[in-house]
């Protein structure tokens, strides 16, 4: 009786050590997508050219990735199509948008899939309040110098302008007489060998559904070669002469390694009358070159129809005198 006692014994106690070596496999975790759990938000002023905002909302599953789509509604929220290539997580509001709602749609992706949710609706869509007013001047970078690209801001605006349209202009050395560059109407623009001894400005436009307004930026320095003048005597070039009534405008371009003003000699003649020589000085150096423009009326011999013939010259600090640019032309 008592071996078979300790029999039970010894099976009980091996019994309780096999038990004891069997681990206990927990049920494994069922994979699941994302599931939305508070829905996307939108923030911004629902009003033309201002931007809105979305929040990604709260998700289970830890999604890892996010898409967005905005979408276009009715004055109620309902009816949405989506916006072709609106599908960041940012939105600013066009013209297109004015007596519409929008919401965005936010898909949320893990491993095991995706799901989407739409946030609510916004308010309805309102115009700009007021055409464009400049609050601050377009600025211009990169430097003054034949072969270098130069870029335009648009400047500060009230009235959340949605377009901007720019135009390049061409000024005299002393930053009057702007002129604009016919094509220059990009952002950005390739200063040339024609604009050496100008300034240049820009013109912006901005534009909303109330209307426009047009500013100017400040003139660059004087546009100087691609490679350094280093002429002796000064150069003289006529750009351009003309009668605008009795009064004689012309355009010319010096350069001078002296960086200094010049004086400068003009001449009218004309066949069979007596010339006249009068002098001016440049005002603002050269720096090699500087394009400027002077008027005057000529003598009352050279004011009726016929020829009329203008030479230029001009004469450094040294002493030294150009060669002569002259123009023949007619007036009347």
């Amino acid at each position: 009786m008592r071996t078979t006692t300790k029999h039970v014994r010894r099976l009980l106690v091996l019994a309780a050590a096999v038990i004891g070596s069997v681990a206990v496999v927990a049920p494994a975790a069922t994979a699941a997508p994302p599931a939305n759990t508070t829905p996307p938000a939108v923030t911004g002023t629902a009003q033309v050219g201002a931007t809105l905002t979305t929040s990604n909302g709260e998700w289970s599953n830890t999604p890892n990735q996010f898409a967005y789509q905005w979408q276009r509604c009715n004055a109620n929220g309902a009816s949405c199509a989506n916006i072709p290539n609106a599908n960041a997580k940012t939105l600013v509001l066009v013209g297109a948008d004015v007596g519409h709602s929008l919401r965005v749609r936010v898909t949320a992706s893990n491993a095991d899939g995706s799901a989407f949710a739409d946030s609510n609706a916004t308010s309805v869509v309102g115009s700009a309040s007021a055409a464009p007013k400049n609050t601050e001047r377009p600025a211009i970078s990169g430097t003054a110098r034949a072969g270098v690209t130069l870029t335009a801001t648009t400047g500060g605006w009230s009235g959340n302008p949605d377009t901007f349209a720019f135009q390049w202009q061409r000024c005299d050395a002393d930053g009057s007489n702007c002129d604009t560059i016919v094509g220059a109407t990009a952002k950005t623009y390739l200063v040339k060998a024609g604009d050496v001894g100008f300034r240049l400005r820009v013109r912006v436009t901005a534009k909303n559904e109330k209307g426009s307004a047009t500013t100017s930026s400040g003139v660059t320095a004087i546009v100087s070669p691609a490679t350094p003048i280093r002429n002796g005597r000064p150069t003289i070039t006529l750009l351009s002469a003309r009668f605008l009534g009795a009064t004689v405008y012309a355009r010319f371009r010096i350069c001078d390694d002296s960086f200094k003003n010049l004086a400068v000699h003009e001449t009218d003649s004309r066949p069979g009358k007596l010339s006249y020589t009068r002098n001016f000085a440049t005002l603002v150096p050269p720096r090699p070159c500087g394009v400027y423009t002077r008027h005057w009326l000529p003598a009352a011999r050279f004011r009726g129809p016929g020829p009329y013939t203008l030479t230029l010259r001009a004469t450094d600090k040294s002493g030294l005198t150009s060669l002569p640019a002259r123009r023949t032309f007619s007036h009347g």
